[in-house]
């Protein structure tokens, strides 16, 4: 959320305060300090946690999904962080910031005493230095396959002048304060600070390991040395290896590290893809925690002494519906008349969904974003299920027994979707008790699921979200902003739908908190009332730890930072 000048100040402080007293009793905790009997945890050792996947790569310039965001959180910092087992946007690098009366100027005052981990001096000049290094990325780190967190945020590169950047410039304007200025108003800015894409890196690393010599294609990118070998940030553990045959990175504690340093001697994330495989690993005791427990097994990690840790809802379960409007899209015929899209919203019994398939603490969705985010409105258009309704609304549309391909990922699991095969099945049966007829299309989750979606192939299918950050625009405006040529995303049919399109376009500019809150809400029901896709769900994803694990704080972004966790005997 935006912040004016006098409330940055208030709220920043608060949030440091909070973060520090959370981060003192943690190590009150760990050492054995506070009151009470019982086993003393013992910092230092070794922690091996089981992975979902391998990172990309670790250049968070160029990350994208969880698993090279799971590394970077561990070696780099940002000017922002989130607060420890919530969402909202905290100093991190920055001890604090203002914004100017007109939301274009943010002075943001550093932290001091600060190094990279190899001895460069952190400061405003290596805070500019990554600012331009990302608005001057030329050739293939301007693709969005490389650089998509930069360009969700700030837009365009100076190389682009056809695609404007709400980036204007950085000044060092002394060695411990840095002014971001912008070219428009956005909400995205400061809260999107805290994703580690926008992670300060060592200039003296990123010069010297060569780290925009990109090459390949877009499709198939090939990352250099500083992205593979050499990652130095400011963080609490600093990079060692990355066994890429075997899927294990292994990290070091950061023994100069300028606040609480790390507790464990080492953290090991090793890649186990297959989620029965991560269980039986961790009831056999090679690894110590993982990531993503199939809500089945809750109830047995308890039973035999694991600690199962659920995380708040924060995240978004859909059926995209490829219905666009626009003549040449690849679309259905069928799903470009509004009686369609509504029979399948009236088909989804999302409630027994959420009862059987996911687990406790899970809620229906009636919108695109959670009912925590400022924006959610609590009167949009609504789609009970109601299969009868359905039928009735096919026959309007003359549409009765239309074939829809229906496309879901197979070989993952995802924080809104931990069982992807059954969450297709009931829905293909939902739609087609309603009088649809349904071809099912199962793709591996990467390279080719995600590939055929963002194509506009699939006629209908499953995706997700997990929120980056605090802000309304992060999950509406990434699904249906005006995407190029008056069209959203291929994802959604490249649908065109200018209402849509500037509502969001006006909520996101838009200086004052209060009126930019009304202003995402009636974006929120211009988008039920159009249904470009059905919201499903918001899921509660879980870790789980063994039992002598302690100091993991689970968070709605499932951005864990593992410098408090420590291991007793």
């Amino acid at each position: 959320m935006q912040r004016r000048p006098q409330r940055v100040l208030a709220a920043s402080a608060a949030a440091l305060t909070a973060v520090t007293l959370a981060a003192c009793a943690s190590s009150d905790r760990d050492s054995g300090s506070g009151e009470g009997g019982g086993e003393t945890a013992q910092s230092g050792g070794t922690m091996v946690f089981g992975a979902t996947g391998d990172p990309a790569m670790l250049d968070p310039a160029f990350g994208s999904d969880g698993e090279t965001f799971r590394v970077s959180r561990q070696i780099f910092e940002g000017l922002l962080g989130n607060e420890i087992g919530g969402t909202d946007p905290v100093p991190e690098l920055a001890e604090d910031w203002q914004v100017s009366e007109d939301g274009l100027e943010y002075t943001f005052n550093l932290q001091q005493g600060v190094q990279f981990h190899d001895g460069t001096e952190f400061n405003a000049e290596a805070v500019c230095f990554n600012f331009d290094r990302w608005y001057n990325f030329e050739g293939l780190a301007t693709s969005p396959s490389a650089s998509y967190y930069y360009q969700a945020v700030f837009g365009g590169f100076a190389s682009t002048p056809d695609t404007p950047s709400i980036y204007e410039s950085c000044e060092a304007t002394d060695e411990s304060t840095a002014v971001i200025r912008l070219t428009q108003v956005t909400s995205k800015f400061p809260a999107a600070l805290a994703l580690p894409a926008f992670s300060i890196q060592s200039p003296t690393a990123l010069q010297e390991y060569d780290a925009d010599n990109l090459s390949g294609n877009a499709d198939a990118l090939t990352y250099p040395e500083y992205a593979l070998e050499h990652p130095t940030g400011t963080g609490p553990f600093r990079f060692e290896s990355w066994d890429r045959g075997n899927g294990q990175v292994t990290l070091v504690r950061n023994e100069d590290y300028w606040g609480e340093p790390a507790l464990l001697d080492e953290l090991i994330l090793r890649t186990i893809s297959d989620g029965n495989t991560r269980r039986q690993e961790l009831q056999a005791g090679s690894i110590d925690g993982y990531d993503f427990v199939a809500p089945a097994d809750y109830q047995t990690l308890e039973d035999e002494g694991f600690q199962v840790l659920v995380r708040d809802p924060f995240n978004i379960l859909y059926l995209g519906l490829n219905g666009g409007n626009v003549p040449g899209t690849s679309a259905n015929p069928a799903l470009q008349d509004p009686r369609v899209r509504q029979a399948i919203a009236h088909a989804i019994d999302r409630q027994t969904i959420v009862n059987s398939l996911l687990p406790e603490g899970a809620e229906a969705a009636v919108e695109f974003m959670p009912p925590t985010v400022d924006g959610y409105a609590e009167d949009v258009t609504t789609y009970a299920y109601d299969p009868d309704r359905s039928r009735q609304l096919l026959q309007e549309a003359g549409a009765e027994g239309t074939t829809l391909r229906f496309y879901y990922p197979t070989e993952v699991s995802r924080p809104y979707l931990p069982d992807p095969a059954a969450m297709f099945q009931v829905i293909s049966q939902n739609l087609t008790d309603a009088g649809f007829t349904i071809e099912p299309v199962a793709l591996p989750w990467n390279p080719d699921y995600l590939n055929a979606v963002q194509a506009g192939q699939a006629d209908i299918h499953l995706l997700g979200w997990t929120g980056d950050y605090n802000d309304a625009y992060n999950f509406i405006g990434t699904f249906f902003a005006e995407a190029s040529n008056n069209q959203a995303s291929a994802e959604f049919g490249a649908f065109s739908a200018p209402e849509i399109f500037q509502a969001l376009a006006r909520a996101d500019q838009e200086p004052d908190p209060a009126a930019r809150t009304a202003l995402y809400q009636e974006a929120n029901r211009l988008i039920m009332d159009y249904l470009p896709g059905v919201p499903i769900s918001h899921s509660p994803p879980a870790l789980v730890v063994a039992e002598n694990v302690t100091g993991l704080e689970p968070s709605p972004l499932t951005a864990e930072v593992f410098s408090t966790v420590s291991i007793s005997e």
